[in-house]
């Protein structure tokens, strides 16, 4: 027999799952699953623990971590899913603003991206380099400089070839 306890972790669990593989708007996601178990009229209105909070936000953390990664990674250039460096810079962008408003810290991801993204640019410019192909690159210089930085990467010291593979802004 199905417990209310039992009963109320399957929903905790299925707005989990929703946030968890919520696509490109993980806080939204996390937003909707709060409002859904705690304020809906639909919805079956409970106290979250802190605990299950916590739970329900690392699922959006884990979330925003694939979509931003995911950019990063040379080797999705040419996949349906890949979106480009502008992209993972979005979405870096909302996710240092989720944590602001969650007052959780970025830090682990910002090293995971900022190691993704040494690994792009080195791929990437030795690729260019070796195939004699243009660019991949998507964005400015100035914006995937200011990108590095956020993540806490010089990259003058070690790319002095980016600005010749990023696009000029119009």
């Amino acid at each position: 027999m199905e417990t209310m306890g039992d009963k109320v972790a399957e929903l905790i669990e299925n707005e989990w799952y929703i946030v968890r593989n919520s696509g490109e708007t993980p806080e939204i996601a996390l937003h909707s699953a709060l409002y859904y178990l705690t304020l809906s009229k639909d919805g079956p209105r409970i106290n979250l623990s802190e605990e299950q909070v916590a739970w329900l936000r690392q699922a959006a953390v884990d979330r925003f971590y694939e979509i931003i990664v995911r950019d990063l990674q040379h080797a999705n250039h040419g996949t349906s899913s890949y979106r480009g460096i502008t992209r993972s810079i979005i979405n870096y962008r909302r996710f240092c603003t989720f944590c602001e408003r969650q007052r959780i810290s970025r830090s682990v991801l910002q090293q995971s991206a900022a190691a993704a993204l040494l690994n792009f640019l080195e791929t990437e410019v030795a690729e260019v380099r070796r195939r004699q192909r243009p660019s991949i690159i998507d964005c400015s210089g100035e914006a995937l400089r200011s990108f590095a930085a956020d993540l806490g990467v010089e990259l003058a010291s070690r790319f002095a070839e980016l600005a010749e593979l990023c696009p000029e802004v119009q």
